[in-house]
């Protein structure tokens, strides 16, 4: 599916489940990674994740669209727009939109990685999910040196 194209299937969507146009720039987005999509408040411009579309067909795909049209009007009609808004809420089921997005395999989730690190004095260990500069930074407890351990992933 190129730009136009999906340009041409939020206007149609639109119009069908919301009745009201879309007037701004729907457009792929490559480097969205864990999100299917996203409405930008000051531009009023949709992007979408291509690789929704590619591992999970034009019916995700769909339903990711319906729940950026509902930011979409809800912004422009100054409603709730928001996830936590009843506004929100009600119109995504209006239009049977969808409230999450599948798991794209192999984008990996990156929340979950850390560095463990140890101090060499009192072998406290720390995890943190950046990584320290151990010349820098000392050991809170006993200002020992700390030493990298590993990185899980």
């Amino acid at each position: 599916m190129e730009q136009k194209e999906l340009q041409k299937l939020v206007e149609d969507l639109s119009i069908q489940f919301f009745k009201r146009p879309f007037i701004h720039e729907a457009r792929f987005n490559h480097r969205l990674r864990t999100t299917g999509g996203r409405y930008l408040l000051r531009s009023h411009d949709i992007e979408i994740n291509p690789k929704q579309w590619s591992h999970f067909g034009e019916e995700a795909l769909i339903g990711i669209i319906k729940h950026e049209l509902c930011h979409y009007h809800l912004h422009i009609l100054k409603k709730g727009y928001k996830h936590s808004d009843r506004d929100f809420q009600e119109l995504l089921q209006q239009v049977d939109g969808s409230r999450y997005c599948e798991h794209i395999p192999g984008t990996g989730n990156r929340s979950n990685a850390f560095i463990l690190y140890q101090c060499q004095s009192c072998e406290l260990i720390y995890k943190r999910k950046r990584q320290i500069n151990t010349s820098k930074y000392v050991c809170g407890k006993c200002s020992g040196k700390l030493k990298k351990l590993l990185k899980n992933s």
